[in-house]
């Protein structure tokens, strides 16, 4: 059983920055979803066990780092440069399986889910 205990959302400015973190308690492969009111849950970043396979959505690129802390346990979503649009509830999710070098941007292949953090960028 893989538990997932997400921190760090809030309230910003916009062209603020946030650091989400997620502590894991196992080696899974590892993303972050956003959920904003009436739409769907949204892969934005994923990371391999290893981290050296990272996936981005578009509209994050260049403004969002996703990395992880093997020896902590926890990954970490920085986010900067942030909009409007970018408010949402993020949730980290896990999956299992694979190599350490895999990440899935596909939602049905993480198995664990995070209770999820608002966060909030006023214009």
């Amino acid at each position: 059983q893989v538990q997932l205990v997400e921190s760090g959302g809030g309230l910003v400015q916009a062209g603020g920055s946030l650091r989400l973190s997620c502590a894991a308690s196992g080696r899974t492969f590892m993303g972050w979803f956003r959920q904003a009111p009436g739409k769907e849950r949204d892969l934005v970043a994923a990371i391999s066990v290893n981290g050296g396979n990272i996936y981005y959505v578009n509209s994050v690129k260049g403004r969002f780092t996703i990395s992880r802390d093997n020896a902590k346990n926890t990954v970490y979503l920085q986010m900067n440069s942030l909009k409007p649009e970018d408010t949402a509830v993020y949730y980290c999710a896990a999956g299992l399986g694979g190599s350490y070098g895999y990440t899935s941007t596909r939602r049905a292949e993480y198995t664990y889910w995070g209770q999820g953090t608002q966060v909030t960028v006023s214009s």
